[in-house]
């Protein structure tokens, strides 16, 4: 009994050693297997990548070789060597990169010049401003010279001129009728609108004159008047004042202007 006892147990563990032998030479079976798949796997692609990196390097290799051949082709047929060929394109190069230099500076020249012009645009619109400015400030000050007076009837004047340049402002109103005449001394009446005026005497010196105005069939002396004065007198059967101012006195002559209400009668040869 003792002696199967003890034979039993050793049978089992040799049989227990035996599978462990067996699942160790499975396992290592397995990985050599999967070893051997991965290796031939990751040879099988860096074959493919050598074999696409030697297409690329003949392709490459090609496309230099085609370049070459053109370079060589384009200087056969220029008479010239790769060297040369090299050598112009070196010098077109630096003549695109002077021209397009050129070409910028042309155009910043055109840009300051436009500048300018614009410039000089702005200045003559300002002088346009500033000449308006000046005429209106000219118009003013000739409207400010114009005289407010009485006349020698007693009656307030409405403005009078004293120069030609007054007598146009003073038409620009509006508010009168206005005939500008030259008077010859010792000359027949001169008609002027419905009147009659004539110059009988002149003093230079002091600047005083006579005259004699015909109106409505009346005659009535202006002695001894002054220049710029406003002669004052009534005509027409409304009874309209008339008013008339001289601005010069010559030796022989004299000028000046009639002024006549807006209403007053028009003569068809009156200038």
């Amino acid at each position: 009994m003792s002696e199967e006892g003890e034979r039993i147990p050793v049978e089992h563990q040799s049989s227990v050693g035996r599978w462990i032998l067996i699942l160790l030479a499975v396992v290592f079976v397995a990985a050599s297997v999967y070893a051997h798949v991965t290796m031939h796997s990751w040879i099988e692609s860096l074959r493919k990548d050598l074999n696409s990196s030697q297409a690329q390097v003949a392709e490459l290799n090609n496309r230099v070789q085609t370049a070459e051949a053109s370079e060589e082709t384009l200087a056969h047929q220029l008479g010239m060597t790769k060297k040369e060929l090299a050598q112009r394109a070196s010098q077109l190069q630096v003549q695109q990169r002077a021209a397009e230099q050129r070409l910028e500076t042309a155009q910043k020249e055109q840009i300051t010049q436009v500048s300018g012009e614009v410039a000089g645009v702005k200045t003559d619109v300002g002088g346009v401003k500033s000449d308006v400015a000046s005429t209106k400030a000219e118009l003013e000050a000739t409207k400010a010279k114009l005289q407010s007076t009485i006349g020698d009837l007693g009656v307030q004047s409405g403005l009078i001129a004293t120069t030609r340049g007054d007598l146009e402002t003073l038409k620009h109103r509006g508010d009168r009728n206005y005939y500008e005449f030259t008077l010859l001394k010792g000359a027949k009446p001169q008609p002027v609108a419905t009147v009659g005026l004539q110059l009988k005497k002149t003093d230079v010196k002091r600047g005083k004159f006579t005259m004699n105005v015909t109106s409505d069939d009346k005659t009535i002396e202006k002695k001894d008047r002054n220049v710029a004065e406003p002669i004052q007198f009534y005509s027409g059967r409304d009874h309209l004042l008339f008013e008339l101012v001289l601005w010069t006195v010559d030796k022989n002559k004299a000028t000046g202007y009639l002024s006549t209400p807006k209403n007053a009668p028009v003569p068809v040869t009156a200038n």
